[in-house]
């Protein structure tokens, strides 16, 4: 068992990343056909002994619970309302409002299986050399026919991961023509010649455009320059992204909107739909399946898979601005991808000596574990006043709670900038009482001197050494 739930119903389980900016919704369209339903199992003898349940969160239980999720509206409703932490923000209420309602709302978009065609070298190539978007037609995503195992599933939320339009991107189809341009803003391909997170694709209303993906914010680099799936794209600048647009285009654009862009910065970007100032770190996406809480604000309880697929689902109409919903195979595949991704191997073992280790070990179990006690090093949400970072995204009218969630610890040597904005650069820091001093206050990126999360400041320095080198082995 991955970890601890309660019951929010008889037989259940109980319950940003992606850049889903506010847009007006634009008319729908036609319906599209929904895909075949699952087939029914076979019925059981009557003297039959009956199969034991599948332990909640192993693989088997699962693919049991995706026909829970894809067709059962009650069981949907149900789920998202015992999934939101705050049901008075505005993420909560819009979803209120919106999901979960059979026939109305969100449910009755029309489900949209786009066509697309993967960017590579050569379609970037004509791109800059005759600024026309020239690409093979494009095929759909999804055949229609719903995975019967995890493997299925999981291999259809990989093709999602990477190929599932967020909406048309003007922002990125600028940058990719303008080499420069879309190296200084992390638009790369991989050594095949893909370009993640970026895709050509027939729109609605049948333009061929340039989508961002997923793997544009969630797929990161190692430290030789391979692409890695699930790691924050760190280098993503999607601020600078969009202010070369508007600059190179003539665009009109606010003052303060164009200095809220300018101070992302890479790996960050504020993905709420209010006009709070409240910029994220892109997060890692390893062991998400252990995580009690989503998002940074801890904006969604985890009792249940039902709670991240909404989330997916969600996510991706509202990015597509409410024109048109994915199929729910599809967001119950994306999330069972996401719960696949696992950190790779680690090309060099720790360097730190093994009494060092053993000492930051118990360092962190005496001083840490009382907020980061999951195995994956995450745990409950805390008040956000108790670990006093900015708390703008915590109170925000947007996704706040109040709260914020102990990141997981997974590969955390690797994972800077620190804290749930991305303020501190490295662990040292993060640990060190110099981030108490004006002068290292006053080179921090982010919108103030916010000083937050003091634990481990007091350790005697030799402690703080062990307890890096120990969090260095996780």
């Amino acid at each position: 068992m991955f970890r601890r739930g309660s019951v929010f119903a008889p037989g259940l389980v109980a319950l940003g990343f992606t850049l889903g900016c506010e847009a007006a919704p634009a008319p729908a369209p036609t319906s599209a056909s929904e895909p075949p339903p699952v087939r029914a199992s076979a019925a059981v003898e009557p003297d039959a002994e009956p199969e034991p349940a599948p332990e909640p969160w192993s693989d088997a239980w699962l693919e049991a619970e995706a026909s829970r999720y894809l067709d059962d509206p009650s069981f949907r409703r149900q789920a998202l309302e015992a999934s939101l932490t705050n049901p008075d923000n505005q993420y909560s209420r819009k979803r209120l409002a919106a999901y979960g309602h059979a026939d109305r709302g969100w449910d009755g978009l029309p489900q949209w299986r786009p066509k697309v065609t993967q960017v590579t070298t050569p379609i970037v190539e004509q791109l800059r050399e005759t600024g026309e978007l020239r690409a093979p037609p494009g095929t759909p995503l999804w055949d229609g026919q719903r995975p019967t195992s995890l493997a299925a599933w999981v291999e259809l939320g990989e093709r999602v991961f990477y190929d599932y339009p967020l909406r048309p991107e003007l922002f990125a189809r600028h940058a990719l023509a303008n080499p420069e341009l879309a190296a200084s803003v992390g638009l790369r391909p991989d050594p095949s010649g893909r370009w993640p997170g970026v895709v050509v694709f027939d729109d609605l209303d049948g333009q061929r455009e340039v989508g961002i993906t997923c793997a544009l914010c969630h797929v990161g680099e190692d430290a030789g320059g391979g692409l890695v799936p699930g790691r924050a794209h760190r280098g993503l600048d999607y601020g600078a992204m969009r202010l070369a647009y508007y600059r190179d285009s003539n665009t009109p654009i606010s003052a303060e909107l164009a200095q809220r862009m300018a101070s992302w910065g890479p790996g960050r970007a504020d993905i709420t739909d209010d006009e709070d100032e409240d910029p994220v770190a892109i997060p890692d996406l390893w062991r998400v399946r252990e995580l009690t809480h989503l998002t940074q604000a801890a904006t969604l309880r985890h009792d249940h898979p039902a709670a991240l697929a909404i989330r997916q689902e969600t996510q991706l109409l509202h990015a597509n601005r409410e024109r048109a919903r994915p199929p729910r195979e599809l967001a119950w595949a994306l999330a069972m991808y996401v719960y696949s991704l696992a950190p790779p191997p680690r090309a060099d073992p720790p360097s730190a000596s093994a009494s060092a280790t053993a000492l930051g070990r118990a360092t962190f179990e005496r001083a840490c574990a009382r907020c980061h006690e999951y195995a994956n090093g995450s745990g409950e949400p805390v008040s956000a006043r108790s670990v006093g970072t900015d708390p703008a995204l915590a109170l925000g009218r947007a996704r706040g709670t109040g709260l914020y969630r102990p990141a997981a610890l997974v590969r955390v040597a690797d994972a800077g900038p620190y804290l749930h904005d991305g303020t501190v650069a490295s662990l040292e820091d993060l640990l060190s009482p110099a981030r108490l001093e004006p002068e290292f206050r006053a080179g921090v990126r982010g919108p103030g001197p916010v000083v937050g999360h003091r634990y481990g400041m007091d350790l005697p320095e030799d402690t703080r050494a062990a307890l890096i080198a120990y969090l260095g082995t996780r």
